[in-house]
């Protein structure tokens, strides 16, 4: 038992080595911390549950129930009793934070804070894995097959990644998992005893033999080449100083968090910083621009049914020459050259950088930044943008209404059309394009028919109290209730806009902040916006800002998408003009009450209250239930076989014709047959629920005795304090070796009482644990199911083997081999 204990607590450090692959997703170590502890739990039932000397089974329910332990002291949800026992509020505040780990998944990406639900998940997922390895490799002795739990922890961060992982955390993996290899062969050669040489000099278990010592040198230069091979080679990783510590991709997308840029919600980030109530500066942008459109940082195009996602970009490295948008001029296509220096502070922390639509050339940034040319973004997998000071040279277009309006439709197997067409069918929304659109010969009067809906004319308004979601409903309600900020507006123009046939998508970064002189922009949390880009064919992506812009400091409108709200138009430039500066921003929160939950899932269209959620506690007790269930199934097993044997064996094997009478005048029957077969098939399942009945008491059942040396045996060592037991037992021993061996089998004796007399014996002689066992889980049916899947399993293998001989016999080799040579 020893042995297995230390075992068993190298599997669970393993476990914990194995995890080291987390570290590169999470910004601190508290889920190593947190892990630790509920791995520790787990050890340690698992070696109290075999010091009890329990089964299998015995020894997994004793891990869960330790888990369950370790997550209720870890995240305690205030209802516990003694600050660890769990009760049912406790494991529905484990569904909520897994509920809320779904929507978070989306929101955050590498490096993850310490988030309750994403370290809620981590840890159960951990604990989840240690269980597994220890039953692997203590109860199994199969510690070859750990490895994959183990791949499965190191399959997360690959997962999230989108170009490369880090090889130092998988180096302390596969130490681990070495390490509990090396001590089960240790273990396995203890067994043994003492290991003796070719001379007769006994060795200690750690001397390696040359053969060993060769074995073990080959391993270790194995993992090495495994590790540093894909290092040195640049197409399979990032090369080898981007693994060592070059960035690995940090930020969410969040300002003043990390995340991957595919793996990030701009939604639910642009909404939890309008909310704040502190202003906080992020950029500082300088450009020769007289008066410039939005700084822009992301796009959000993929439209599924539960509403705008973020798809993962692509592109080339952006320190090299970017794609010249000079093929989009034309009559009524304005193109101007400018430039632009950015500073981004240290509180704007994600894998994208702002940057003015449309960069030509780049200067200060290496080449792990990237630039996106068809969602025109600068993104990286490696490095995040916090602190970082670049400038760039980029193209401002201005458009006309003639150009737009002259802008050819995009024919039907054009790749951004189907792309960026893409809308699930919501009735209110498809018959509201159909009445907007009625009528226009155009994209661009399309286009403007939606974007002058949007109007406060129509009833539309600007609130920030508004909750998540961008799917169909949400959009439907948004619609209902016309309440919103540049959130809603921005997905909800883009939805009809694709509805109406033509490509949209929703664009994220910043309005024009408070102009310091000599063309320097302070932009700060408030300035974070979303506005709706329009693709014409011919021309490309036009921006349309459907908010309104009396709501938004910093607002820009322009001559093909004007201030519809606005009896007048100020046009400082020919493409563009500023909207009054004295409303509210957009970014100024009304609600300072308002949680930054409730806008984790996305955009947020016009809910009146927050969405009421199904109850967990169905689902607790629904699972609790069909656990029980599954563990009735031994119980009821044994229960149907016992019945099935005590109706044959209550009724003695005799045939009666007649009763006559005797000679003092009593009746007398007569017995004038017997059914042998039957006699001797009553006797075999008397003696078959004899043996199961030792089975599940812990009896010693050998069957290489006769029934009538066990059934001494047992009266000898079992049931000597119990005579009716006793004289049992033989009754049943003697009917069985009559049935094996003797031509008449025994009858006229009731075998059921005999039965009945030797289980109480036995019951009152086993101790509480050995008779509950019995009752729930017998050990007899669970020994029965598992020597019938080994048959299985060997008539399977033996087929398997017949099958491949007889394959190898028409193996065209040896028709090779046996034709002669000419």
């Amino acid at each position: 038992m020893t042995a297995h204990r230390n075992l068993g607590f190298v599997a669970a450090a393993a476990t914990l080595l194995a995890a080291a692959p987390l570290s590169a997703i999470f910004e601190r170590w508290t889920w190593l911390i947190q892990a630790a502890i509920v791995v520790a739990v787990v050890a340690g039932a698992a070696a109290l549950s075999r010091l009890a000397r329990a089964p299998l089974w015995g020894q997994v329910l004793a891990m869960l129930a330790g888990l369950t332990l370790g997550l209720t002291w870890v995240f305690p949800g205030g209802t516990e009793f003694f600050a660890f026992v769990p009760t049912p509020a406790t494991f529905g505040h484990f569904g909520d934070l897994l509920n809320a780990s779904l929507s978070d998944m989306r929101s955050y990406g590498v490096q993850v804070p310490d988030v309750d639900s994403l370290l809620f998940l981590a840890v159960l997922g951990i604990g989840a894995v240690a269980i597994v390895v220890d039953v692997l490799t203590v109860g199994l002795r199969r510690p070859a097959l750990a490895g994959l739990p183990m791949l499965a922890i190191y399959s997360v961060p690959v997962a999230v990644y989108v170009d490369s992982v880090p090889a130092t955390p998988f180096v302390v993996g596969a130490c681990g998992y070495l390490w509990l290899l090396v001590t089960d062969n240790v273990d396995r050669v203890r067994r043994f005893g003492r290991r003796f040489t070719g001379e007769g000099r006994d060795v200690d278990v750690w001397e390696a033999s040359p053969l060993a010592a060769a074995g073990r040198r080959l391993a270790v230069v194995g993992v090495a080449l495994a590790v540093a091979l894909p290092l040195v080679v640049p197409g399979m990783t990032g090369g080898l100083m981007s693994a060592v510590g070059n960035g690995t991709g940090t930020g969410n997308g969040r300002p003043g968090q990390g995340g991957s840029p595919g793996r990030i919600d701009l939604f639910a980030a642009l909404s939890g910083q309008l909310n704040q109530t502190e202003v906080t500066e992020l950029v500082k942008v300088s450009t020769n621009e007289p008066a410039p459109f939005y700084l822009r940082f992301g796009v959000a195009d993929e439209l599924r049914p539960d509403g705008f996602r973020v798809r993962v970009p692509t592109g080339r490295p952006a320190n090299r020459n970017l794609p010249d948008p000079a093929e989009r001029g034309g009559r009524g296509v304005e193109q101007q050259r400018y430039r632009a220096s950015v500073e981004v502070s240290k509180n704007l922390n994600m894998p994208l950088l702002p940057v003015y639509a449309e960069p030509v050339k780049t200067e200060d940034l290496g080449g792990n930044w990237l630039y996106d040319p068809n969602l025109q973004i600068v993104f990286s997998n490696r490095e995040n943008s916090r602190g970082k000071r670049y400038s760039f040279d980029y193209v401002r277009s201005t458009f006309s209404p003639t150009a737009l309006r002259a802008a050819p439709s995009l024919p039907a197997d054009d790749p951004v059309l189907r792309q960026q067409t893409v809308t699930p069918a919501v009735r209110a929304v498809d018959r509201l394009v159909d009445q907007l659109v009625k009528g226009r010969a155009n994209d661009y009067d399309k286009v403007r028919a939606i974007y002058d809906y949007f109007s406060v004319e129509n009833g539309f308004t600007y609130s920030l109290s508004t909750r998540g979601g961008t799917s169909g409903d949400d959009i439907t309600d948004f619609l209902a209730t016309k309440v919103g900020f540049c959130q809603q507006y921005a997905a909800a123009m883009a939805w009809l806009v694709r509805s109406a046939g033509i490509p949209a998508r929703v664009a994220f970064g910043f309005s024009n902040g408070s102009n310091s002189g000599g063309g320097t922009y302070v932009l700060t949390n408030r300035n974070l916006h979303a506005w709706t880009e329009v693709y014409f064919g011919g021309i490309g992506w036009v921006p349309f800002d459907a908010t309104p812009a009396a709501s938004v400091v910093g607002s820009v409108r322009s001559a093909w998408a004007p201030d519809t709200d606005a009896p007048e138009e100020v046009t400082p430039l020919p493409g563009s003009t500023a909207a009054p500066g004295g409303a509210d921003p957009s970014a100024g929160p009304e609600d300072p009450d308002r949680l930054d939950k409730d806008a984790d899932q996305g955009l947020a269209v016009g809910d009146n209250g927050p969405t009421r959620q199904s109850p967990v506690w169905p689902w607790w007790v629904a699972g609790a239930l069909a656990l029980l269930a599954l563990l009735a199934v031994p119980a009821l097993r044994r229960s149907a076989l016992r019945r099935r044997r005590r109706a044959r064996a209550a009724v003695p094997a005799a045939t009666t014709l007649a009763a006559v009478p005797g000679q003092r005048g009593e009746a007398r029957e007569i017995v004038v047959g017997v059914d042998a077969d039957r006699a001797r098939a009553d006797a075999h399942a008397a003696w078959d629920e004899l043996l199961d009945t030792l089975v599940d008491f812990h009896v010693r059942v050998d069957l290489t005795e006769t029934p009538r040396t066990t059934a001494e045996r047992l009266a000898r060592e079992a049931l000597v304090e119990d005579a009716g037991a006793v004289t049992g037992v033989r009754l049943l021993g003697r009917a069985e070796e009559r049935a094996r061996y003797a031509r008449d089998p025994l009858t006229g004796e009731e075998l059921y009482p005999a039965l009945r007399s030797v289980r109480g014996a036995l019951a009152a002689r086993a101790d509480r644990r050995t008779r509950l066992l019995a009752a729930l889980l017998p050990p007899s049916v669970l020994l029965r199911w598992r020597n019938t899947l080994t048959d299985r399993s060997t008539r399977l293998v033996t087929t398997t083997g017949q099958v491949r001989q007889r394959l190898l016999r028409w193996n065209p080799r040896r028709l090779l081999a046996g034709r002669p040579a000419r």
